[in-house]
Protein backbone atom coordinates (compact mmCIF):
# COMPACT_ATOMS: atom_id res chain seq x y z
CA UNK A 1 0.00 0.00 0.00
CA UNK A 2 3.01 2.30 0.87
CA UNK A 3 4.26 1.68 -2.47
CA UNK A 4 0.88 1.97 -4.47
CA UNK A 5 0.85 5.48 -2.42
CA UNK A 6 4.26 6.88 -3.44
CA UNK A 7 3.52 6.49 -7.22
CA UNK A 8 0.44 8.13 -7.29
CA UNK A 9 -0.36 11.10 -9.74
CA UNK A 10 -2.52 13.16 -8.86
CA UNK A 11 -4.37 15.36 -11.64
CA UNK A 12 -6.43 18.42 -11.44
CA UNK A 13 -8.80 19.17 -14.02
CA UNK A 14 -11.11 16.40 -16.13
CA UNK A 15 -10.80 18.19 -19.36
CA UNK A 16 -8.63 16.96 -22.79
CA UNK A 17 -4.92 17.60 -21.05
CA UNK A 18 -6.37 15.86 -17.90
CA UNK A 19 -7.98 12.59 -19.30
CA UNK A 20 -5.50 11.81 -21.51
CA UNK A 21 -2.80 12.59 -18.53
CA UNK A 22 -4.66 9.84 -16.54
CA UNK A 23 -5.06 7.43 -19.66
CA UNK A 24 -1.20 7.73 -20.30
CA UNK A 25 0.56 7.17 -16.61
CA UNK A 26 -2.01 4.37 -15.99
CA UNK A 27 -0.97 2.15 -19.05
CA UNK A 28 2.37 2.56 -17.58
CA UNK A 29 1.50 1.06 -14.22
CA UNK A 30 0.99 4.25 -11.66
CA UNK A 31 -2.18 4.74 -9.99
CA UNK A 32 -3.57 7.38 -10.75
CA UNK A 33 -6.95 10.23 -9.24
CA UNK A 34 -8.11 13.14 -11.27
CA UNK A 35 -10.25 16.00 -9.72
CA UNK A 36 -12.55 18.00 -11.97
CA UNK A 37 -14.01 20.70 -10.12
CA UNK A 38 -17.54 20.47 -11.84
CA UNK A 39 -20.39 18.54 -10.77
CA UNK A 40 -20.45 16.48 -14.20
CA UNK A 41 -18.72 16.66 -17.45
CA UNK A 42 -21.54 17.94 -19.92
CA UNK A 43 -21.14 18.38 -23.40
CA UNK A 44 -19.98 21.69 -23.87
CA UNK A 45 -17.79 23.53 -26.52
CA UNK A 46 -16.92 23.11 -30.23
CA UNK A 47 -15.58 21.54 -32.94
CA UNK A 48 -12.10 20.86 -32.93
CA UNK A 49 -9.36 19.22 -35.34
CA UNK A 50 -7.36 15.99 -34.68
CA UNK A 51 -4.40 15.99 -36.71
CA UNK A 52 -2.18 12.71 -36.64
CA UNK A 53 0.36 13.43 -34.28
CA UNK A 54 -2.58 13.76 -31.50
CA UNK A 55 -4.57 10.43 -33.09
CA UNK A 56 -1.25 8.20 -33.09
CA UNK A 57 -1.73 8.93 -29.72
CA UNK A 58 -5.23 8.34 -29.47
CA UNK A 59 -4.76 5.13 -30.42
CA UNK A 60 -2.00 4.02 -28.46
CA UNK A 61 -4.29 4.74 -25.51
CA UNK A 62 -7.14 2.73 -27.13
CA UNK A 63 -9.36 5.52 -27.49
CA UNK A 64 -9.03 6.23 -31.32
CA UNK A 65 -11.49 3.21 -32.18
CA UNK A 66 -14.70 4.74 -29.45
CA UNK A 67 -13.41 8.20 -31.26
CA UNK A 68 -14.36 7.37 -34.91
CA UNK A 69 -17.95 6.48 -34.77
CA UNK A 70 -18.29 10.32 -33.91
CA UNK A 71 -15.59 11.85 -35.87
CA UNK A 72 -15.16 12.01 -39.37
CA UNK A 73 -12.38 11.55 -41.93
CA UNK A 74 -12.10 14.42 -44.12
CA UNK A 75 -10.52 13.89 -47.33
CA UNK A 76 -8.71 17.46 -47.32
CA UNK A 77 -7.66 20.95 -46.15
CA UNK A 78 -9.19 23.13 -48.99
CA UNK A 79 -7.92 27.23 -48.45
CA UNK A 80 -10.70 29.49 -50.34
CA UNK A 81 -10.74 33.19 -51.07
CA UNK A 82 -13.65 34.19 -48.95
CA UNK A 83 -15.04 37.04 -51.41
CA UNK A 84 -14.94 34.35 -54.74
CA UNK A 85 -14.68 30.83 -53.18
CA UNK A 86 -12.07 30.32 -55.59
CA UNK A 87 -9.57 27.59 -54.20
CA UNK A 88 -6.75 28.43 -53.74
CA UNK A 89 -4.57 25.21 -52.21
CA UNK A 90 -5.52 21.50 -50.84
CA UNK A 91 -3.81 19.87 -48.34
CA UNK A 92 -4.80 15.77 -49.00
CA UNK A 93 -6.07 14.25 -45.91
CA UNK A 94 -8.07 11.25 -45.68
CA UNK A 95 -6.67 7.67 -46.65
CA UNK A 96 -3.06 10.14 -48.12
CA UNK A 97 -3.05 11.29 -44.68
CA UNK A 98 -3.12 7.92 -43.16
CA UNK A 99 -0.20 6.81 -45.31
CA UNK A 100 1.61 9.47 -45.08
CA UNK A 101 1.56 10.28 -41.44
CA UNK A 102 0.66 6.50 -40.24
CA UNK A 103 -2.75 7.80 -38.45
CA UNK A 104 -5.72 9.89 -39.23
CA UNK A 105 -6.64 13.40 -39.55
CA UNK A 106 -9.87 13.57 -37.82
CA UNK A 107 -12.63 16.42 -37.39
CA UNK A 108 -14.86 15.89 -33.75
CA UNK A 109 -16.77 17.84 -31.57
CA UNK A 110 -14.98 18.17 -28.21
CA UNK A 111 -17.76 16.98 -25.74
CA UNK A 112 -17.30 13.71 -28.64
CA UNK A 113 -13.57 13.71 -27.86
CA UNK A 114 -14.02 13.90 -24.20
CA UNK A 115 -16.58 11.61 -24.15
CA UNK A 116 -14.26 8.94 -25.65
CA UNK A 117 -11.71 9.97 -23.29
CA UNK A 118 -13.92 9.65 -20.14
CA UNK A 119 -15.14 6.24 -21.21
CA UNK A 120 -12.13 4.77 -21.39
CA UNK A 121 -10.90 6.32 -17.72
CA UNK A 122 -13.86 5.26 -16.39
CA UNK A 123 -13.04 1.40 -17.47
CA UNK A 124 -9.01 1.86 -16.08
CA UNK A 125 -8.96 -0.23 -12.63
CA UNK A 126 -6.05 2.18 -11.83
CA UNK A 127 -7.78 5.27 -12.00
CA UNK A 128 -10.17 7.16 -9.69
CA UNK A 129 -11.63 9.97 -11.21
CA UNK A 130 -14.32 12.57 -8.66
CA UNK A 131 -16.08 14.95 -9.51
CA UNK A 132 -17.26 18.32 -7.88
CA UNK A 133 -13.30 18.30 -6.04
CA UNK A 134 -11.47 21.49 -6.68
CA UNK A 135 -8.06 21.29 -6.15
CA UNK A 136 -6.72 24.16 -3.82
CA UNK A 137 -2.96 23.77 -3.34
CA UNK A 138 -0.32 21.45 -2.89
CA UNK A 139 3.00 21.44 -0.65
CA UNK A 140 5.99 19.41 -0.83
CA UNK A 141 7.06 16.63 1.38
CA UNK A 142 10.09 13.96 0.81
CA UNK A 143 8.22 11.51 -0.78
CA UNK A 144 6.37 13.85 -3.67
CA UNK A 145 3.34 16.26 -2.81
CA UNK A 146 0.75 16.29 -0.47
CA UNK A 147 -2.41 18.20 -2.38
CA UNK A 148 -5.55 19.99 -0.94
CA UNK A 149 -8.82 19.04 -2.17
CA UNK A 150 -12.47 20.82 -1.65
CA UNK A 151 -14.97 18.78 -1.46
CA UNK A 152 -18.40 20.31 -0.57
CA UNK A 153 -16.63 22.77 1.28
CA UNK A 154 -14.69 20.01 2.88
CA UNK A 155 -10.89 19.97 2.39
CA UNK A 156 -9.20 16.49 2.34
CA UNK A 157 -5.50 15.94 2.03
CA UNK A 158 -3.93 13.79 -0.77
CA UNK A 159 -0.48 12.81 -1.13
CA UNK A 160 0.64 11.26 -4.09
CA UNK A 161 4.52 11.02 -6.04
CA UNK A 162 3.38 14.19 -8.17
CA UNK A 163 0.57 16.63 -9.05
CA UNK A 164 -0.39 17.20 -13.02
CA UNK A 165 -2.16 20.42 -13.32
CA UNK A 166 -4.51 20.38 -16.56
CA UNK A 167 -7.22 23.47 -15.30
CA UNK A 168 -6.85 25.16 -18.41
CA UNK A 169 -6.49 28.80 -19.51
CA UNK A 170 -7.38 30.33 -16.25
CA UNK A 171 -5.44 28.06 -14.39
CA UNK A 172 -5.40 28.89 -10.77
CA UNK A 173 -2.69 26.22 -10.04
CA UNK A 174 -0.08 27.56 -12.33
CA UNK A 175 1.52 29.38 -9.00
CA UNK A 176 2.70 25.87 -7.86
CA UNK A 177 5.21 25.73 -10.98
CA UNK A 178 6.80 28.98 -9.90
CA UNK A 179 4.37 31.34 -12.81
CA UNK A 180 3.83 34.31 -11.64
CA UNK A 181 1.05 35.77 -14.46
CA UNK A 182 -2.16 34.85 -15.58
CA UNK A 183 -3.16 33.96 -19.41
CA UNK A 184 -4.20 37.28 -21.20
CA UNK A 185 -6.63 38.02 -23.88
CA UNK A 186 -5.21 38.35 -27.30
CA UNK A 187 -7.54 40.73 -28.86
CA UNK A 188 -9.39 38.59 -31.25
CA UNK A 189 -12.41 36.37 -30.44
CA UNK A 190 -13.66 33.08 -32.29
CA UNK A 191 -16.98 33.29 -33.29
CA UNK A 192 -18.76 29.75 -33.37
CA UNK A 193 -21.66 27.97 -34.07
CA UNK A 194 -22.76 24.13 -35.03
CA UNK A 195 -25.37 23.46 -38.14
CA UNK A 196 -27.07 20.86 -39.14
CA UNK A 197 -25.77 19.11 -42.26
CA UNK A 198 -29.40 18.96 -43.67
CA UNK A 199 -30.23 22.68 -42.52
CA UNK A 200 -30.48 25.36 -44.97
CA UNK A 201 -27.29 26.63 -43.95
CA UNK A 202 -25.80 23.67 -43.89
CA UNK A 203 -26.84 22.64 -47.75
CA UNK A 204 -26.19 26.36 -49.20
CA UNK A 205 -22.47 25.56 -47.62
CA UNK A 206 -22.32 22.07 -49.18
CA UNK A 207 -23.25 23.82 -53.00
CA UNK A 208 -20.18 25.44 -52.57
CA UNK A 209 -17.97 22.50 -51.89
CA UNK A 210 -17.68 23.01 -47.71
CA UNK A 211 -18.86 19.00 -47.10
CA UNK A 212 -16.53 16.36 -46.47
CA UNK A 213 -13.37 18.59 -45.79
CA UNK A 214 -12.14 21.35 -43.67
CA UNK A 215 -12.64 24.91 -45.44
CA UNK A 216 -10.66 27.92 -44.50
CA UNK A 217 -12.05 31.22 -46.28
CA UNK A 218 -9.17 33.89 -46.22
CA UNK A 219 -10.23 37.54 -46.27
CA UNK A 220 -8.46 40.75 -45.29
CA UNK A 221 -8.28 40.61 -41.65
CA UNK A 222 -10.57 37.62 -41.04
CA UNK A 223 -10.78 34.09 -42.03
CA UNK A 224 -13.26 31.10 -41.39
CA UNK A 225 -13.35 27.73 -40.74
CA UNK A 226 -15.72 24.85 -41.51
CA UNK A 227 -15.65 21.13 -41.38
CA UNK A 228 -18.25 18.16 -40.61
CA UNK A 229 -18.43 16.50 -36.61
CA UNK A 230 -20.81 14.49 -35.42
CA UNK A 231 -20.15 11.51 -38.06
CA UNK A 232 -20.97 14.01 -40.45
CA UNK A 233 -24.83 15.27 -39.29
CA UNK A 234 -23.49 18.81 -38.89
CA UNK A 235 -21.00 21.17 -39.69
CA UNK A 236 -18.72 23.29 -36.93
CA UNK A 237 -18.35 27.09 -38.17
CA UNK A 238 -15.93 29.42 -36.61
CA UNK A 239 -14.85 32.61 -37.49
CA UNK A 240 -12.27 34.81 -36.58
CA UNK A 241 -12.67 38.72 -35.64
CA UNK A 242 -10.61 41.06 -33.46
CA UNK A 243 -12.74 42.02 -30.54
CA UNK A 244 -12.38 43.52 -27.37
CA UNK A 245 -14.16 41.07 -25.10
CA UNK A 246 -11.78 40.23 -22.36
CA UNK A 247 -13.83 37.80 -19.74
CA UNK A 248 -12.73 34.46 -17.97
CA UNK A 249 -15.43 32.59 -19.62
CA UNK A 250 -15.98 31.01 -22.77
CA UNK A 251 -19.78 31.21 -25.11
CA UNK A 252 -20.07 34.78 -24.35
CA UNK A 253 -21.80 37.23 -26.29
CA UNK A 254 -21.43 39.95 -28.51
CA UNK A 255 -22.60 42.41 -30.76
CA UNK A 256 -23.18 40.91 -34.12
CA UNK A 257 -22.50 44.02 -36.35
CA UNK A 258 -18.52 42.81 -35.24
CA UNK A 259 -19.02 39.76 -37.35
CA UNK A 260 -21.03 40.98 -40.34
CA UNK A 261 -18.84 44.32 -40.69
CA UNK A 262 -15.72 41.71 -40.59
CA UNK A 263 -17.47 39.64 -43.79
CA UNK A 264 -18.68 42.17 -45.59
CA UNK A 265 -16.75 42.19 -47.92
CA UNK A 266 -17.18 37.82 -48.15
CA UNK A 267 -19.21 35.73 -50.79
CA UNK A 268 -23.06 35.93 -50.24
CA UNK A 269 -22.74 32.29 -49.22
CA UNK A 270 -20.77 33.08 -46.22
CA UNK A 271 -22.37 36.59 -45.85
CA UNK A 272 -25.62 35.22 -45.12
CA UNK A 273 -24.15 33.09 -42.17
CA UNK A 274 -23.48 36.47 -40.60
CA UNK A 275 -27.33 37.52 -40.65
CA UNK A 276 -28.12 34.79 -38.10
CA UNK A 277 -28.47 36.84 -34.91
CA UNK A 278 -28.52 34.13 -31.81
CA UNK A 279 -26.93 31.67 -33.49
CA UNK A 280 -23.38 32.46 -32.70
CA UNK A 281 -21.19 32.33 -29.35
CA UNK A 282 -18.10 34.63 -28.79
CA UNK A 283 -15.17 32.40 -27.77
CA UNK A 284 -12.46 35.10 -26.82
CA UNK A 285 -8.53 33.94 -27.47
CA UNK A 286 -6.03 33.97 -24.84
CA UNK A 287 -2.65 33.85 -24.90
CA UNK A 288 0.05 32.36 -21.90
CA UNK A 289 3.02 34.47 -21.28
CA UNK A 290 6.07 32.58 -20.70
CA UNK A 291 6.83 31.11 -17.42
CA UNK A 292 7.65 27.66 -15.82
CA UNK A 293 5.98 24.46 -16.53
CA UNK A 294 7.72 22.35 -14.06
CA UNK A 295 8.67 22.42 -10.07
CA UNK A 296 11.39 20.01 -8.99
CA UNK A 297 8.98 18.79 -6.07
CA UNK A 298 6.67 17.22 -8.26
CA UNK A 299 4.52 19.79 -10.16
CA UNK A 300 3.76 19.74 -14.08
CA UNK A 301 1.75 21.91 -16.20
CA UNK A 302 -0.02 20.44 -19.23
CA UNK A 303 -2.09 21.87 -21.97
CA UNK A 304 -3.93 25.22 -21.65
CA UNK A 305 -2.37 25.70 -18.13
CA UNK A 306 0.86 25.57 -19.59
CA UNK A 307 1.05 27.50 -23.39
CA UNK A 308 -2.09 28.42 -24.25
CA UNK A 309 -2.27 28.10 -27.84
CA UNK A 310 -3.93 30.28 -30.29
CA UNK A 311 -6.23 28.27 -32.57
CA UNK A 312 -4.68 29.50 -36.12
CA UNK A 313 -2.59 25.91 -36.30
CA UNK A 314 -5.96 23.92 -35.03
CA UNK A 315 -2.99 22.34 -32.49
CA UNK A 316 -4.69 23.40 -29.37
CA UNK A 317 -6.18 19.53 -28.46
CA UNK A 318 -3.34 18.07 -30.13
CA UNK A 319 -0.57 19.79 -27.98
CA UNK A 320 -2.38 18.83 -24.43
CA UNK A 321 -2.60 15.41 -25.98
CA UNK A 322 1.10 15.30 -26.61
CA UNK A 323 1.54 16.74 -23.52
CA UNK A 324 -0.04 14.17 -21.69
CA UNK A 325 1.33 11.70 -23.37
CA UNK A 326 5.45 12.72 -23.11
CA UNK A 327 5.23 13.92 -19.51
CA UNK A 328 4.28 10.11 -18.88
CA UNK A 329 7.25 8.69 -20.87
CA UNK A 330 9.54 10.98 -19.54
CA UNK A 331 8.53 10.23 -15.80
CA UNK A 332 9.05 6.71 -16.53
CA UNK A 333 11.85 6.84 -17.97
CA UNK A 334 13.85 8.41 -15.09
CA UNK A 335 11.93 6.53 -12.16
CA UNK A 336 14.63 7.04 -9.97
CA UNK A 337 14.63 10.86 -10.45
CA UNK A 338 11.18 12.69 -10.60
CA UNK A 339 12.79 16.37 -10.94
CA UNK A 340 15.60 15.38 -13.89
CA UNK A 341 11.96 13.82 -15.93
CA UNK A 342 9.98 16.90 -15.16
CA UNK A 343 13.35 19.05 -16.22
CA UNK A 344 14.23 17.16 -19.47
CA UNK A 345 10.50 17.27 -20.31
CA UNK A 346 9.87 20.48 -19.90
CA UNK A 347 13.16 21.49 -22.22
CA UNK A 348 11.71 18.74 -25.16
CA UNK A 349 8.64 20.27 -25.01
CA UNK A 350 9.09 24.01 -25.10
CA UNK A 351 11.26 23.46 -28.20
CA UNK A 352 8.19 21.59 -30.16
CA UNK A 353 5.13 23.99 -28.48
CA UNK A 354 7.10 27.33 -29.70
CA UNK A 355 7.67 25.64 -33.46
CA UNK A 356 3.85 24.74 -33.27
CA UNK A 357 3.16 28.80 -31.86
CA UNK A 358 5.11 30.26 -34.82
CA UNK A 359 3.00 28.18 -37.46
CA UNK A 360 0.12 29.27 -35.58
CA UNK A 361 1.36 33.03 -36.02
CA UNK A 362 2.13 32.37 -39.92
CA UNK A 363 -0.85 31.21 -40.27
CA UNK A 364 -2.50 34.33 -39.10
CA UNK A 365 -0.33 36.68 -40.40
CA UNK A 366 -1.40 35.17 -44.05
CA UNK A 367 -4.52 34.14 -43.65
CA UNK A 368 -5.27 37.65 -42.56
CA UNK A 369 -3.19 39.66 -45.51
CA UNK A 370 -4.43 42.25 -47.57
CA UNK A 371 -3.12 44.29 -50.61
CA UNK A 372 -0.23 42.78 -52.28
CA UNK A 373 0.59 40.13 -49.70
CA UNK A 374 -2.48 38.60 -50.43
CA UNK A 375 -1.40 38.52 -53.95
CA UNK A 376 1.84 37.01 -53.43
CA UNK A 377 -0.05 34.31 -50.83
CA UNK A 378 -2.61 33.48 -53.57
CA UNK A 379 0.29 33.04 -56.20
CA UNK A 380 2.39 30.92 -54.33
CA UNK A 381 -0.62 28.50 -52.76
CA UNK A 382 -1.80 28.19 -56.78
CA UNK A 383 2.01 27.04 -57.65
CA UNK A 384 2.08 24.48 -54.94
CA UNK A 385 1.34 21.46 -55.67
CA UNK A 386 -0.81 19.34 -53.14
CA UNK A 387 1.78 16.82 -52.30
CA UNK A 388 4.14 19.82 -51.85
CA UNK A 389 1.58 21.32 -49.42
CA UNK A 390 1.32 18.22 -47.02
CA UNK A 391 5.39 17.63 -47.05
CA UNK A 392 5.48 21.32 -45.74
CA UNK A 393 3.46 19.35 -42.65
CA UNK A 394 5.54 16.68 -42.50
CA UNK A 395 7.27 17.91 -38.95
CA UNK A 396 4.38 18.63 -37.45
CA UNK A 397 1.45 15.72 -38.69
CA UNK A 398 3.97 13.31 -38.85
CA UNK A 399 5.44 13.23 -34.83
CA UNK A 400 5.29 10.72 -32.97
CA UNK A 401 6.07 10.67 -29.22
CA UNK A 402 8.92 8.24 -28.25
CA UNK A 403 8.36 4.72 -26.72
CA UNK A 404 8.49 4.63 -23.21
Amino acid sequence: MAEARSRQVIIAGGGVAGLTAALSFAIRGYPVSVFERAPRLDEVGAGLQLSPNATCILDRLGVLSGLRKAAVRPEAVVLRDAASLAELGRVPLGAAAEIRWKAPYLTAHRSDLQGALLAHVLREPGIQFVTGATVRDAAPHPLGVTVSVETAGQIEKVSGMMLVVADGVWSDLRRLAGARTKSSFAGQVAWRRTIRADSAAGRALAAIGAGGVVNAFLAPGFHLITYPVKAGSALNIVAFTSGHLATETWAATMDNAVLKSAMRNTAPALLALAEDVGEWTVWPIYSMPSGPWTAPSGIALVGDAAHAMTPYAAQGAAMAIEDAETLAGHVLARPNSLSAALASWETERRKRIEKVARRGSFNRFTWHAAGPVAVARNLALRLQKPEKLASSLDWLYGWTPPER
